[in-house]
């Protein structure tokens, strides 16, 4: 589809001003120049106008109709009492920016920097790069005149024009604005939680930077919890509120999509496509188009649906199930993980060209542990939304803060669950507060409570996975480091579809010292020093 051309300037009062009415044509007028461009097809042009000077807007408003006719002309008042005051031009063109409706899903903008006082073209280019202007800078300039005659003036008085990048000395007040709009992007990105870790406001930094200046697919991980979900919801409220993305936000947990259900939950079908399609579904991919699809977990995808989805970023279409037509989407794609999707390639699981192709920006979100500066602003925070869900206002006393900030930034504190564990915890004491105030006993009862949750994890998460294949005897004959070792090889040999594919998981880096690697046996016979077999593991 082609998107109309729209042009954005200033009615220039001296530039655009004929020498003599009657000779108008033959001089060069940038505004109405722009629009005789054989290359250069204008469908709309929004013209800026100080009110004073409505009679030359008319006027160049019917030159631009007779020359294109196919160019809509707009006029938009502006009032200045100095154009040559730079915050007061760049309040009267900001609030322009934010009234005007851009389209950018249809149109293209061009911002017209030749006519206007120099402060008004100062303006205009810092718009523009801030994205409150969502275009593309163009210049026109008039002909040579040296050595031309009357005839040939006559003939080129269209000019010439230029996409330009231009690199301005920013200035002092304007910087505070920008500066204001970078603290206003990581405040929306960091949820408005004033966070001291360095490294961490770093990170959100160029992650600030990276979203509004390209499309291109972003890669989160980090552990589960740490608010991957979160934040990519954030830098979707981000490029919405600068007007780069104008469609929804899809979100979709690859871990509870298996199979064909995958295939038809991202790519859609059609009727009949399969037992019990009894109509035809869109698909998340399709619901996303125009906005942005966060696919978290994507290293659960099957290799077939990774297959599917590289196409779908790289050639912006796909096919549903059941349907030989392909149909378009256009969005732009956060994927969350809490696996290592180089290990993944190198056992088979993951394919190398998708992980290429999502990993050219790639940031790694830490745990609540390596954070533990942030603990205290994230606990007002965690307070705040309890108020704010429950519409019951709650406080902590002094010493019960302290007693709970010095059990929370304690190293040994290790925080599983991340940022999870802590929303729970606050949950709890807000829940049983009496009077809405949590105290120093509410806060060492939590304390243990997680402390126990921990522990328990702890003794039980092993032995659960190997009480499933083992009996109790033999358990306990096993030495704690067995016991670990052998109950992730039982985990890994679930989540895979053969002993081979388990095998390339669990021996990803050694297999690669050998010439001819046999992962399937190696991994049948470290089961055999245990007793065990892969259907045994598999199925049990």
């Amino acid at each position: 589809m082609n998107k109309k051309c729209v042009v954005v300037g200033f009615l220039g009062v001296h530039l655009d001003q004929p020498r003599k009415s009657r000779d108008r044509w033959a001089t060069w007028r940038p505004s109405v120049a722009i629009c005789q461009q054989d290359d250069l097809i204008v469908d709309r042009f929004e013209l800026l106008v100080e009110r004073r000077y409505s009679k030359l807007a008319d006027q160049i408003t019917r030159d631009i109709e007779t020359v294109s006719p196919e160019t809509t002309v707009r006029t938009h008042s502006i009032s200045l009492q100095d154009p040559w005051d730079l915050e007061e031009v760049y309040a009267e063109l900001h609030q322009f920016s934010r009234d005007y409706a851009f389209d950018t899903d249809h149109e293209d903008y061009l911002i017209h920097i030749t006519t206007g006082t120099h402060v008004a073209q100062i303006c205009l280019f810092l718009l523009t790069e801030s994205r409150h202007l969502p275009g593309r800078l163009i210049q026109t300039s008039p002909p040579p005149g040296r050595g031309r005659s009357k005839q040939e003036e006559a003939q080129a008085v269209q000019g010439t024009f230029q996409i330009i990048d231009l690199d301005l000395s920013r200035y002092d007040e304007l910087a505070k604005r920008f500066r204001l709009e970078h603290d206003e992007a990581r405040s929306i990105l960091k949820r408005g939680i004033e966070t001291k870790d360095r490294s961490f406001n770093e990170l959100i930094d160029r992650i600030e930077k990276v979203t509004l200046a390209t499309k291109a697919p972003i890669l989160m991980s980090g552990p589960t919890g740490a608010g991957k979900t979160q934040l990519a919801k954030r830098i979707y409220e981000l490029k919405h509120n600068r007007r780069q993305v104008s469609g929804p936000f899809v979100e979709v947990n690859c871990a509870t999509i298996r199979g064909e259900q995958a295939m038809s939950a991202l790519f859609g079908h059609t009727k009949g496509a399969f037992t019990g399609a009894n109509s035809a579904r869109a698909g998340l991919l399709k619901s996303a188009d125009g906005g942005m699809l966060f696919l978290d977990e994507i290293g659960e995808l099957g290799l077939d649906e990774q297959a599917m989805l590289l196409r779908a970023i790289e050639e912006k279409e796909f096919t549903p199930v059941g349907s030989d037509q392909s149909i378009q989407s256009d969005f732009q794609l956060i994927a969350g993980t809490n696996r290592d999707l180089l290990m993944d390639v190198a056992a088979g699981n993951f394919r190398e060209d998708l992980l290429a192709r999502i990993n050219l920006w790639s940031f790694r979100l830490p745990g609540l542990c390596e954070r533990r500066a942030d603990i205290d602003p994230n606990l007002d925070y965690e307070l705040h939304q309890f108020a704010r869900n429950t519409g019951q206002k709650i406080t902590i006393s002094k010493e019960a803060r302290k007693a709970f900030l010095d059990f929370a930034t304690d190293p040994a504190t290790p925080w599983r669950a991340n940022f999870r564990d802590l929303n729970a915890a606050v949950t709890r004491m807000g829940t049983l507060a009496d009077g809405g105030r949590i105290t120093v006993a509410l806060v060492q009862e939590e304390i243990e409570r997680l402390r126990s949750s921990w522990r328990t994890k702890d003794a039980h998460g092993d032995g659960e996975v190997l009480a499933s294949c083992m009996d109790e005897s033999q358990i306990a004959e096993l030495d704690r480091f067995d016991r670990v070792q052998l109950a992730e090889v039982v985990r890994v040999c679930r989540q895979s579809r053969s002993l081979s594919q388990a095998g390339r998981t669990l021996f990803a880096v050694s297999r690669k010292a050998k010439a001819k690697p046999n992962d399937a046996d190696r991994l049948r016979k470290y089961l055999q020093r245990f007793g065990l077999s892969w259907d045994e593991v598999a199925l049990s």
